[in-house]
């Protein structure tokens, strides 16, 4: 029989070892994501991943927030954040910091997530320092916030439909990208 893994068993960090525990260096940012629930699920996923940091972008809302707690579980308290007013703000200031930022928005010359993940995992991007900015859920990432990315990613997709919620973007991207970087690592 299969039992499950108690709490305890898996060993979990507390929120203050979390805080002092290495992150990867991989920023997820906001651009105006107006549902909560959404923002509590990619701020979960960062903790999951052990990320850098959430940047919260316009509308978004921040902490501290029911809505968000209610989907984050207390991972809105681990997980560094900050808030820009402007996403364009945002995503200069982590170029200025030396990330290569990427827009995960279906644009020409949008590179695969594969594609993306093979470049960190060649050291391609500049120190492994990636950020990824994530729109809005109807209308995506503002076209002049893509204009001012380095790139833009894309999953592919083989169904009806031309997008995905943005949690779920988030997720595929946070994992594929933080185990690239674990890759990385190892090798290095």
């Amino acid at each position: 029989m299969r039992e499950k893994l108690t709490a305890a068993e898996m060993g979990r960090m507390s929120v203050d070892e979390y805080r002092e525990a290495d992150k990867l260096p991989l920023v997820v940012v906001l651009d105006n994501v107006r549902s909560q629930h959404n923002v509590g699920a990619v701020f979960r996923t960062a903790d999951a991943m052990r990320i850098e940091r959430v940047v919260l972008c316009g509308i978004c809302c921040c902490p501290p927030n029911q809505e968000i707690h209610k989907t984050a579980l207390g991972a809105e308290e681990s997980v560094e954040w900050q808030y820009y007013k402007e996403t364009l703000d945002a995503v200069q200031a982590l170029k200025n910091e030396g990330y290569t930022v990427y827009a995960v928005e279906q644009a020409h010359d949008s590179k695969t997530l594969e594609e993306a993940a093979g470049e960190v995992q060649r050291d391609k991007v500049q120190s492994t320092r990636v950020a990824v900015v994530l729109g809005h859920e109807v209308f995506g990432v503002q076209q002049e916030v893509v204009d001012a990315c380095d790139g833009c990613i894309e999953i592919p997709q083989y169904g009806t439909k031309h997008s995905m919620n943005v949690s779920v973007t988030a997720g595929i991207v946070m994992y594929r990208l933080s185990e690239a970087i674990r890759e990385l690592r190892i090798k290095n």
